[in-house]
């Protein structure tokens, strides 16, 4: 595992005031940081240990700040196993932003759907997941902090989604419920891919969130994931897909998203926090 003491020195010297939550922004999500009161924004590519960020879409911009009066540091794109990151690289800043306190993850992507009851637009409330990727990060010694074998029963809070779900009845915003899948990429799937995915269980399917979802479990953050459902997948539209149509459908979507998440701040701000350990 890389070691976080010069990412944790170089950050502590730049953010002083501990968060509470990490927002990790999928693809075209990322404006959602932008809106963060007294910003203190950091690239990645100046942070020992972190890697510039390549995919389009992603910022590449570690922001700390308050939002709805919670203390968060949101990420404004994230690594991928496609971009030839090793697991523990791509859930490094899970490790760092722990480690700096936050308790809680909010954590989204963009993802292809495959149940054909969701529509592009949709934003999706993940139930559970299935990783296809092949890889698991907490493979090999055992992280200090780390429990050897998190129970993935449930990795995504029950408690937080049924504040989402409260919070989405409120504002009359469309959520559903899913299970996703997660697969290395970056070629999208084939049509006989998606037809195996979706017997599997799976309700949509990306290249991202699971490794951190794991990183993040094993640490004892809990979390919130949320997918939007960008386009249909391979099979279920006669459309080749695009990355392109990935970034327009995020951004259409982004009002909702914003709100949806700021108003889930609003409730956890009335929460007790986790106790740091």
């Amino acid at each position: 595992m890389p070691d976080l003491t010069p990412s944790l020195a170089y950050l502590h010297e730049r953010i002083t005031r501990r968060p509470r939550v990490m927002l990790i922004l999928g693809s075209g999500m990322g404006a959602l940081a932008d809106e963060l009161e007294e910003p203190v924004r950091v690239p990645f590519a100046d942070i020992p240990g972190f890697a510039p960020a390549t995919v389009a879409g992603h910022r590449g911009l570690l922001v700390a700040g308050r939002l709805e009066g919670v203390e968060c540091i949101a990420l404004q794109g994230r690594y991928h196993v496609y971009e030839g990151h090793a697991p523990d690289v791509v859930t490094l800043p899970i490790r760092v932003l722990a480690a700096l306190g936050a308790r809680t993850l909010l954590v989204s992507n963009a993802a292809g759907g495959v149940n054909p009851g969701f529509r592009a637009g949709d934003l999706m409330l993940l139930d559970d997941h299935i990783n296809l990727m092949w890889r698991n990060p907490l493979i090999g010694a055992v992280v200090p902090g780390d429990e050897r074998f998190p129970d993935m029963s449930e990795p995504y809070d029950r408690e937080l989604q049924a504040l989402a779900e409260r919070v989405a009845r409120a504002q009359g915003i469309r959520l559903v419920r899913g299970v996703y899948c997660a697969v290395a990429g970056p070629s999208y799937e084939t049509r006989a891919e998606i037809a195996l995915i979706r017997r599997l269980g799976a309700d949509a399917v990306g290249m991202s969130t699971v490794p951190e979802v794991l990183v993040a479990r094993a640490l004892g953050v809990r979390v919130l994931g949320i997918s939007l459902i960008s386009n249909a997948a391979a099979g279920l539209t006669a459309k080749p897909l695009t990355h392109e149509e990935v970034l327009e459908a995020s951004a259409a979507a982004a009002p909702r998203f914003g709100a949806l998440i700021r108003g889930c701040l609003r409730e956890l701000a009335r929460l007790p926090e986790v106790e740091v350990a």
